[in-house]
């Protein structure tokens, strides 16, 4: 990826709007709602530090902020627009208001923002085939205003995510490593997030990225290690803490291990196979398919992790390491 110069982002009023929406299917599903990115440019309200009511950095700035990098970076490229999801609604009302009962308050009289919020945008003309399946090239982000001081005057840190990966297109499952994500990304303004959004594309090393999924589909798990590989993953976490400090984390909790056994059997691109064997590739969206239920919070973290526990995996089947899941 050719190094880009810094530019300056346009004003608020100006952005970039994009005509097909990026992915028809959730990216995410947990706890969150689809919305429009004009209508929460038009209808949401924007927080702001109580100190000084100097306004936070908005989920329409930082999308914009994204999008304009993507823009630039990715020029000639078709780019579709932004698919976001909020949650955690924040919910108020206008002062003429103040003493009617929510259920006699009109539209104009309610005032909402949503605490957290994801976004992804695609470029679907970069792309790739791994085992049948298309991936393109998505950029994305997710912001928590729960992890911000709002009670402190303007000026501190905000906190950000940002990451670019590639979405898998056959179940919309996001493929993120660790070289694709900015996981707490601390900013004072709007120009130091696109910045920092710039450095994080052009550092990215897609064909690399690629070929380490590639990989995965040239190991193959049989029926049996994969139930020992489901037992230890139930078991993890009970372990005493010392065993599980020397233990590489396992951020997949008890249900979304069984959405994985569930998969196993039942998902229709990513199933075992008839002897009950299963390559890594597919071990690995059967992962990245049960972090769909994940909350916006966790969903970055966990989008990694799943990377990182099926390279653990190849590993300990290359012989290159030992690990306690296939022990």
């Amino acid at each position: 990826m050719e190094q880009t110069a810094f530019i300056t982002l346009p004003s608020s009023r100006s952005y970039i709007d994009f005509e097909e929406v990026s992915t028809s299917k959730p990216f995410i599903q947990a706890n969150t709602e689809e919305f429009l990115l004009s209508e929460i440019r038009r209808n949401h309200n924007i927080p702001a530090f109580s100190r000084d009511n100097e306004p936070l950095i908005s989920h329409c700035d930082f999308i914009d902020a994204a999008s304009y990098a993507v823009a630039d970076i990715f020029k000639g490229e078709a780019i579709l627009s932004p698919n976001v999801r909020l949650s955690h609604p924040i919910k108020g009302r206008i002062p003429n208001a103040k003493d009617k009962a929510a259920k006699d308050l009109l539209e104009h009289e309610k005032t909402i923002y949503y605490e957290r919020m994801a976004f992804v945008i695609e470029i679907p003309t970069i792309s790739a085939d791994i085992g049948g399946n298309r991936l393109n090239l998505t950029i994305g982000g997710v912001k928590g205003y729960n992890l911000d001081n709002l009670n402190s005057k303007s000026g501190v840190d905000q906190h950000f995510k940002v990451f670019i990966g590639f979405q898998n297109k056959v179940c919309c499952n996001m493929c993120i490593w660790t070289d694709g994500i900015k996981a707490d990304l601390k900013v004072k303004n709007i120009q130091e997030l696109q910045n920092a959004i710039y450095c994080l594309f052009q550092q990215y090393n897609a064909a690399n990225h690629l070929a380490q999924m590639r990989t995965f589909s040239n190991y193959n798990l049989t029926e049996r290690q994969f139930v020992q590989l489901i037992g230890r993953c139930k078991l993890y976490t009970f372990l005493p803490a010392q065993v599980k400090a020397e233990i590489p984390s396992l951020l997949f909790g008890d249900t979304m291990i069984s959405t994985v056994c569930r998969d196993y059997y039942k998902d229709e691109s990513f199933c075992r196979l008839d002897d009950g064997s299963i390559n890594l590739w597919r071990l690995y969206n059967l992962f990245t398919g049960a972090n769909k239920s994940s909350y916006i919070d966790t969903f970055l973290d966990r989008s990694v992790n799943a990377f990182q526990f099926t390279e653990q995996i190849k590993s300990a089947l290359d012989n290159q390491r030992h690990s306690w899941f296939l022990n």
